[in-house]
């Protein structure tokens, strides 16, 4: 028996060998491999270290007697970052760094719609290609593990399939502006505490189910042309130098022959960093860097082969010939703009399909202008400007429509708007007294916690008076960027600033207020949820955010966000916090395995404030009809999903048609559910169709770590159409009878 389970281990090894080789990334756009042989034979070793590491900031090195330029890079992900000087972080202050300041990428998955991530990615591309770069440092795509995590307004969703089916379109928008896409963190970056040395624990199911899933889809069907290294470890290894990530994974399984690129300050050690996947390194030493004259001088003496270098050049320069950056080539190399009325139609368009309508009792939403006299608007964050906040997310804007704004434009001058900020956000930076310069620290810390009391309660009275005298009443809060921003994780879920007991206030007084927040993740509604008759969630939504607001508000257009995450009660309720562990220092692990997010509340029945894939609209839809055609072969099935969806209602409006699927009888525990599908449809009133969505054998499949793939077990399978993860509205079973296997 011992030898015969042997055998089936080796047939089993040399299947998962085969497969592996046919699903490698081996498509990306051919060059010419013996080009890069001649160009390599021509550089000396001085040349070839001085292009994998930075000479300044955001380029690394380039070679000029042989015609190599430097590859170029800027952050972000929500439109390409301001100058800085070279070699110092300094801003270069000049005026021609002002851009289309775009939605977030949380925005961009609230949309769930795939066009709207690919015109994303396509303003992305063309704008960093008009600012002369080469990589624009975008997607981010780490899963949303935990509310609290300081950068989750920079990533999409909790769920690995509405990540990858997002990410795809808008990689693929970036580069068809001959500006390559930096897919970022690889991998498991889900939390800013200790994110430079905290070593992260993962099972392997987990990893392939939840965590890679997206950076495997932005490599092989969104081509990525570089992808981006993580600060924090997996299994010992930081992952910017991992020889299990980049080498292993990256390179030879997933055979992928683009650049990768370390985090900023990522790498740790000159000979895991060059004996890895990585191909640049990127910081502010510049070179005293790990891959710079530490390098040089280690392979020197012999104790780094130069072919580790060759190795990391050969990617760099198929990278510059795919982006037209040598030779002849780069006179067709497309030039790129920024700042064109287009851009910012687009910016515009997604962010009124990114916002979302988590509640409209007694159909209060939306406001009826015409039988108002005035309307009051409350809230900081109703004149905020979040675009030069976040850390490397930062956009130098070139305007930034407030909801505040917004709302004075949507309703002109013959309405009179009152506004009262609320709640006091003291400024950023420490204050000191000048009148009183031999006060101390202590006394000088008292006397402003009495300024900002006197501070707050003011804002707080005048608030509160406004919201009972008014017929309308707006209140705009949430978070800002000294909250969801890089390097810094939020202590907890609740709102700062004394926004609940001001809320609750404001309720008393004018129970017909309309809510709405503003932030990159879930905050806790609990203190007054229940009492609100209206509650509209916005993510950070670009130069035009305030006037999306605004058409949302007043009708002009219909909602059809759709939350990209799930919002619980409390902290507690969360996997990673209840199970796993968050926001440790050293070592965290994620013993919460696959039950990430909705995977764990729905399977574990958890209360929620609002479910994955939730958002109401001003019109109703009704689905009908579904029917699912199975085909199978010997190597894969392909289910095809046909329902029809009707808009019932007397607005035209649209629809995310989500599709679940639920395994009835699985071998090993399942979570409840899994979105394997959606589509987007939009439906004038009263008009129905017919959709269909396709799922292939992917769809049905859970890693086996046994025999270190993915499986698909023969048995029965609940095909759910749904309007969230909690509103399932038609239901069938088939019944596949194949048992497949991939990677």
């Amino acid at each position: 028996m011992r030898i015969l389970h042997l055998i089936i281990r080796i047939i089993e090894g040399l299947v998962r060998t085969i497969d592996i080789n046919i699903r490698k990334v081996d498509h990306m756009k051919a060059v010419d491999e013996g080009r890069i042989e001649s160009i390599l034979s021509k550089l000396t070793l001085e040349e070839k270290v001085a292009m994998i590491h930075g000479e300044g900031l955001f380029q690394s090195g380039g070679v000029k007697r042989l015609g190599i330029p430097p590859l170029v890079m800027s952050d972000g992900p929500m439109g390409v970052r301001k100058e800085f000087e070279l070699k110092v972080w300094k801003a270069a202050g000049t005026t021609d760094d002002y851009v289309t300041y775009l939605p977030s990428n949380s925005a961009v998955a609230a949309t769930w719609n795939r066009q709207k991530a690919y015109d994303m990615g396509r303003v992305l591309g063309a704008e960093a290609r008009g600012r002369g770069k080469d990589v624009i440092l975008a997607p981010g795509i780490n899963i949303k593990r935990s509310p609290l995590c300081g950068r989750n307004f920079e990533y999409m969703s909790e769920d690995p399939l509405l990540v990858s089916e997002l990410a795809v379109p808008l990689i693929r928008g970036i580069q068809e502006n001959d500006v390559a896409a930096c897919v970022k963190h690889f991998v498991a970056n889900n939390q800013e505490t200790d994110r430079l040395q905290v070593d992260t624990y993962i099972d392997e199911q987990a990893l392939r189910e939840i965590y890679f899933p997206g950076f495997k889809a932005a490599l092989y069907k969104g081509e990525s042309l570089t992808i981006m290294g993580a600060y924090n470890k997996l299994y010992g290894e930081h992952c910017s130098q991992s020889r299990y990530l980049l080498t292993k994974i990256l390179r030879d399984e997933w055979g992928y022959d683009g650049t990768v690129i370390s985090d900023w300050g990522g790498v740790h050690d000159t000979t895991e960093a060059a004996e890895s996947g990585l191909d640049i390194e990127m910081g502010s030493a510049f070179d005293n860097t790990y891959m710079a004259e530490p390098l040089l001088k280690a392979v020197r003496e012999g104790r780094i082969s130069e072919e580790c270098i060759d190795r990391k050049i050969r990617n760099v320069l198929r990278t510059m010939l795919r982006l037209k950056m040598l030779g002849e080539e780069a006179k067709d190399r497309k030039p790129g703009a920024y700042n064109l009325p287009e851009h910012r139609e687009a910016a515009l368009s997604i962010a009124r399909e990114s916002i979302i309508l988590l509640k409209n009792e007694d159909a209060r939403l939306p406001i009826k202008r015409e039988k108002l006299k005035s309307i009051a608007v409350i809230g900081y964050n109703a004149q905020a400007q979040h675009a030069g906040g976040g850390g490397s997310a930062e956009i130098k804007a070139l305007y930034e429509i407030s909801p505040l704004l917004g709302i004075k434009v949507k309703l002109g001058g013959s309405l009179q708007v009152n506004y009262a900020k609320g709640y006091y956000v003291p400024p950023k930076k420490a204050r000191h007294n000048q009148d009183d310069p031999n006060a101390s620290e202590k006394e000088l810390e008292i006397k402003q916690q009495e300024e900002d009391r006197k501070k707050k309660e003011k804002l707080y009275m005048e608030a509160v008076e406004l919201a009972g005298r008014s017929d309308e009443v707006i209140f705009i809060g949430g978070l800002n960027h000294e909250y969801d921003t890089e390097g810094r994780d939020r202590p907890d879920m609740k709102l700062p600033y004394g926004q609940d007991e001001l809320i609750n206030a404001i309720l008393d007084v004018n129970p017909n207020t309309v809510i709405v927040m503003v932030a990159g993740s879930a905050v806790d509604m609990e203190a007054w949820a229940d009492r609100a008759k209206a509650i509209v969630w916005n993510y950070y939504n670009g130069i035009e955010g305030g006037n999306a607001l605004a058409d949302v508000l007043f009708g002009v257009v219909n909602p059809s966000g759709k939350l990209p995450e799930s919002f619980p009660k409390a902290l507690e309720d969360c996997p990673a916090h209840k199970i796993g562990e968050f926001g440790k220092t050293n070592k965290v692990t994620y013993k919460e395995g696959i039950f990430v997010g909705y995977r764990y509340y729905n399977t574990e029945g958890t209360d929620l404030r609002y479910c994955f894939g939730h958002g109401l609209s001003y019109t109703q839809f009704s689905y009908s009809n579904m029917k699912a055609d199975v085909r199978e072969d010997k190597d894969d099935a392909e289910v095809t999903i046909s329902l029809n969806v009707k808009n019932t209602g007397s607005m035209d409006g649209a629809e995310a048609v989500q599709i679940y699927v639920h395994s009835l009888r699985p071998s090993t525990k399942r979570p409840e559910h899994e979105l394997k599908g959606f589509e987007k449809v939009y439906l004038k009133a009263g008009e129905e169709r017919r959709l269909s969505i396709t799922l292939d054998k992917e769809a049905f499949g859970y890693y086996d770590t046994s025999c270190k793939c993915f499986r698909v077990e023969p048995g029965e399978y609940e095909i759910q159409a749904a309007s969230s993860s909690r509103d399932v509205r038609l239901t069938g079973v088939i019944n596949l009878a194949g048992s497949y296997r991939y990677i």
